[in-house]
């Protein structure tokens, strides 16, 4: 689905985003789930540089301009997108708790990413 994406992403906070890889084999709570995973080292609790809340308008913006333009054309429509960024590469699913992730969930609506509360 997803291709590789060339270099870091430029968000709107500056920081260094590059695309780890998108997972679509595990349904969310909300039925067909796209998740879209990328490695944010600024977002490191002991080294980082954003926070939480900086982060959150990163992966709206990775939604509208990453997310978006790579949903299959045909075929069903996701209930659910969830963006998220580690500050280190993880596997799917696999605990790390030394790891920081933020993760936030949209629906698509009119086009666009709609936050929605966890």
């Amino acid at each position: 689905m997803a291709e590789e994406a060339p270099g870091p992403l430029a968000v709107p906070s500056g920081q260094e985003v590059r695309y780890l890889d998108t997972v679509q084999s595990a349904p969310g709570p909300e039925g067909l789930t796209i998740r879209f995973r990328f490695v944010a080292p600024a977002i490191a609790r002991d080294t980082g540089s954003v926070d939480a809340e900086t982060a959150q308008a990163d992966m709206e913006w990775l939604c509208t301009n990453f997310a978006l333009p790579r949903l299959p054309a045909g075929g069903p429509v996701p209930s659910q997108i969830v963006v998220s960024l580690s500050d280190r590469a993880v596997a799917f699913g696999e605990p790390a708790p030394e790891v920081t992730q933020f993760f936030e969930a949209y629906t698509v609506a009119d086009g666009r990413c709609v936050w929605e509360a966890f």
